[in-house]
């Protein structure tokens, strides 16, 4: 499964970045996630910085492990997370723009294990759930930067 999308923050790109890469106090910029528990790195993200995240996700607590794979400070960051027979890759990259700052999404989800393939039609339907969960998560910082920061 694959998500890709995008949104327009009106901010310069060093204060969108911030905030997306900063796990401190992300409890309270993003309702879904209930619970950080930083496990190795800084709390400003950065290449190796891993995480355990609680969050709701279909209406359940679920906790996975995080670790950042890739990062360019103002311009890219990805992380990488392995659980119940699946990898998920997801990537957030920034570029600025006459308004302030576009933030693309990109979600990848591969099934490893016989078991997660088989899962793949039920996956397919949570889909758009899994999209909207993500753009929440991006409104929510969009909301924090533009007002709560501007």
């Amino acid at each position: 499964m694959t998500i890709t999308d995008s949104i327009i923050i009106k901010a310069p790109i060093e204060d969108v970045f911030e905030v997306f890469s900063d796990l401190s106090g992300i409890t309270e910029r993003i309702p879904a996630i209930t619970n950080i528990e930083v496990l190795e790195g800084p709390v400003q993200m950065a290449v190796g910085t891993t995480w355990r995240e609680t969050r709701v996700m279909f209406g359940k607590e679920a906790s996975e492990t995080i670790e950042v794979t890739e990062l360019e400070p103002n311009a890219y960051y990805a992380t990488l997370a392995e659980s119940h027979g699946a990898r998920y890759e997801t990537s957030y990259r920034f570029e600025p723009v006459a308004v302030g700052t576009k933030v693309t999404l990109e979600f990848v989800g591969t099934p490893l294990s016989l078991g997660a393939k088989l899962m793949t039609p039920i996956m397919a339907l949570m889909k758009q759930s899994t999209k909207k969960a993500f753009m929440d998560d991006m409104l929510a910082l969009k909301e924090y930067v533009e007002v709560m920061r501007g």
